[in-house]
């Protein structure tokens, strides 16, 4: 039986506007892959310590390079908001002073080119991190998963004089175990002073030391859990805004254990037990 409607077996036809926005997807795809591999290549050079090249990374670093991936819960932060939290962990480093970033691979870029640009004294940084893409900036990279907050290499551990996190996940679960691999890794487990790197305490040779220099950026909703987790170091709401690159429907919030000029503290949920 012959049908009646030629028509219909033909193929579907897409429409023009949707022709043109999956070539712009397909595009900016390319370009994005094509960005990470000229960084990959750079950074293979400037990290291999045999190497007698000219360091031909090209600063300013971007996140462009690294696509986000939304399964993994990656929303990365603006350039603003990430070179804020970048500028204010910087304040009154030193070269000896080691900062670790949890999860919060747009600031870490960010620490890199301050660092790079001359702007601050420089410091010693640490990602963890979860995607091995970030493999590619060599010693500074370890691999990272919260569900074993302390599977690390033991020479990492109480090192760190200053931390910004951001627990990929909205849950107790995640919270409480990056948590764990702070205290973990910390240098002391004191509090920071009002507006530097940190409370001035007796050192165990008897010299002055400074506590802890804390951020964690991560949901409104984690408020009362993240003063209870970092209560002995003195992290407190701030009135900071955390902006995503992409936008975020859950409200976002900067918690820390020190004020600057970008933020305050304000009132909010302060665990008494």
């Amino acid at each position: 039986m012959s049908n009646p409607d030629p028509e219909s077996d033909s193929e579907p036809e897409l429409s023009t506007a949707t022709l043109t926005a999956l070539q712009q997807f397909y595009t900016e795809k390319e370009s994005h892959q094509k960005a990470f591999e000229d960084l990959k290549a750079a950074a293979e050079n400037d990290f291999d310590p045999d190497s007698t090249e000219i360091p031909s990374l090209k600063y300013p670093l971007s996140m462009t390079a690294f696509t986000e991936d939304w399964n993994a819960s990656q929303f990365w932060y603006t350039t603003a908001t990430a070179t804020t939290l970048a500028h204010n962990l910087l304040q009154r480093t030193t070269s000896t002073t080691r900062i670790c970033v949890i999860s919060a691979p747009s600031v870490f870029l960010q620490l890199k080119n301050l660092i790079h640009a001359g702007r601050v004294q420089p410091a010693q940084l640490l990602l963890l991190e979860f995607d091995r893409r970030f493999e590619v900036f060599g010693s500074e990279f370890q691999y990272y998963d919260f569900r074993e907050p302390v599977k690390l290499p033991g020479a990492l551990r109480g090192r760190f004089d200053v931390f910004v996190v951001d627990p990929p996940f909205l849950s107790e679960e995640c919270q409480t175990r990056t948590a764990l691999t702070v205290r973990w890794l910390a240098r002391s487990w004191e509090g920071s002073g009002i507006g530097g790197v940190g409370g001035v305490r007796e050192g165990a040779g008897g010299g002055k030391e400074e506590g802890l220099k804390m951020v964690v950026c991560t949901g409104e909703r984690m408020e009362g859990l993240i003063c209870k987790l970092y209560k002995k170091v003195g992290v407190r709401t701030t009135d900071f805004v955390v902006e995503h690159a992409k936008g975020l429907s859950n409200e976002f919030r900067c918690y820390a254990n020190f004020e600057c000029e970008e933020w305050k503290f304000v009132d909010g949920v302060v665990d008494s037990g």
